[in-house]
């Protein structure tokens, strides 16, 4: 009598590896993997040939050569039920069906992450192993997994396949170009879950939420600072080597990072990409533009600790903070002199130099800071800016105007020392400290 034993025994084995198999069958498709021979070929053009006219694929499983043969006939046989995506294959279908169950059934052992297929798993594994199986031909770079190689040829190749049909761009990755489709269509499907701010990419919302946790898990092994970017610390680690790996056609200048670079070149091109939609104002950096526009809104997110003072951006809060600690961290090597920033250093070393970048182009009057030379313009042109809303008196520089507002609110923000008698303006405060000066010298006298 026959039995069906629930037993796993597999009686056939493989004299090469030791696998072993229930059945012969099993051991027989195993053996190809050893002997490479692939018996089955693509018959896509529907004669009996040896291979395929268009791609010459063979096969060691006949059902694998017929989920091929799909690929030219663009056949999609398995769908999901809950997005009518389609698949040539039910293995990728149960793969995708688990984006909408969120099931993760393949775990990393070493730091448990976890992924929707043993594909992904394996090529995970290779970033704890350092594996890098698949080399570049050209310039022998290592990758952990085959498309991401194809993908790093076409930066050899300067190839880029995928073209936007709104504005002709075109990408080297399919990925890169639907996110740039995002940027036709104003969709940011990924948002933060504690502040509500939205993202065309889900990498951007990623590193945002490290704003969040304050997660920084990219460190530098020469200093120990940390980034909540790769790409942040790999440019960090060049500021140690000193490299700088992109360079400008125009003029020759260098730079640690390649999006520097291209900001440098609208220095050449006058580019300057980035509108303000209200005034119409122009940028060369995305940066500026956002905080540009916190000129319209009036928003200022960084706010001191100290006085609660706030500002537009973060670089003036530090600028600012330094009001407090005292600290300059910028000195002259000429004469000892510090600042709290470097461009006051600059500035203060044309004194040395007798250097004046800035040029009027009607009387051909040069100064030291362009802030000064527009001052200046405006002697020419007669325009007068800043206006007082108490007394309608009208000022070509900002400074002059904010002295003459304490004309009217009686703020005196500069107090002596020695006497208590506060002015208005600084210089006032220094003409005074000499007369307490000359006094003690006298009395010594």
């Amino acid at each position: 009598m026959n039995t069906i034993s629930n037993t796993e025994e597999k009686p056939h084995s493989c004299e090469v590896c030791g696998s072993s198999f229930k059945s012969k069958q099993g051991l027989t498709m195993h053996m190809r993997s050893h002997t490479e021979k692939k018996p089955y070929s693509c018959t896509h053009t529907g004669k009996n040939t040896s291979s395929c006219e268009i791609c010459a694929s063979s096969f060691a499983w006949k059902p694998n050569m017929m989920e091929h043969i799909k690929k030219h006939t663009s056949e999609k046989t398995y769908f999901c039920e809950v997005c009518d995506s389609s698949f040539t294959r039910k293995a990728n279908l149960a793969v995708h069906f688990r984006t909408h169950t969120e099931e993760k059934p393949h775990s990393c052992e070493v730091c448990g992450r976890s992924f929707t297929n043993k594909p992904s798993l394996v090529i995970h594994m290779r970033t704890h192993t350092g594996e890098n199986p698949y080399s570049c031909e050209v310039c022998s770079r290592g990758f952990t997994n085959k498309p991401s190689l194809l993908s790093h040829m076409r930066t050899h190749t300067g190839e880029k396949p995928y073209s936007c049909d709104m504005c002709t761009c075109s990408f080297t990755h399919k990925q890169h170009m639907l996110e740039h489709m995002r940027t036709h269509t104003g969709e940011k499907q990924y948002s933060c879950e504690v502040c509500g701010f939205s993202f065309i990419r889900k990498q951007d919302l990623v590193i945002h939420m490290q704003t969040h946790t304050g997660e920084k898990p990219h460190s530098c092994e020469m200093c120990g600072r940390f980034f909540t970017r790769k790409p942040d610390l790999k440019a960090h680690i060049r500021t140690h080597t000193g490299e700088k790996p992109y360079s400008c056609e125009v003029c020759g200048s260098s730079f640690t990072q390649r999006k520097t670079m291209v900001q440098h070149r609208r220095t050449h091109t006058g580019e300057k990409p980035y509108a303000c939609e209200v005034c119409g104002s122009s940028f060369k950096r995305k940066h500026e533009l956002i905080i540009h526009i916190r000129a319209h809104t009036g928003e200022k997110p960084y706010s001191c600790d100290v006085c609660a003072r706030s500002f537009t951006n973060k670089s003036n809060l530090v600028i600012h903070i330094r009001t407090h600690t005292g600290e300059k961290p910028y000195s002259c090597e000429l004469c000892s002199s510090s600042f709290t920033q470097k461009q006051q250093m600059l500035q203060h070393m044309r004194t040395h130099t007798g250097e004046k970048p800035y040029s009027c182009e009607v009387c051909s009057s040069s100064f030291t800071k362009k802030q000064h030379m527009f001052e200046h313009i405006r002697t020419h042109t007669g325009e007068k800016p800043y206006s007082c809303d108490v007394c309608g008196h009208s000022f070509t520089n900002k400074s002059s105007f904010v002295i003459h507002m304490r004309t009217h609110t009686g703020e005196k923000p500069y107090s002596c020392e020695l006497c208590g008698v506060s002015f208005i303006r600084k210089h006032s405060l220094v003409i005074h400290m000499q007369r307490h000066t000359k006094g003690e010298n006298l009395n010594a006298y």
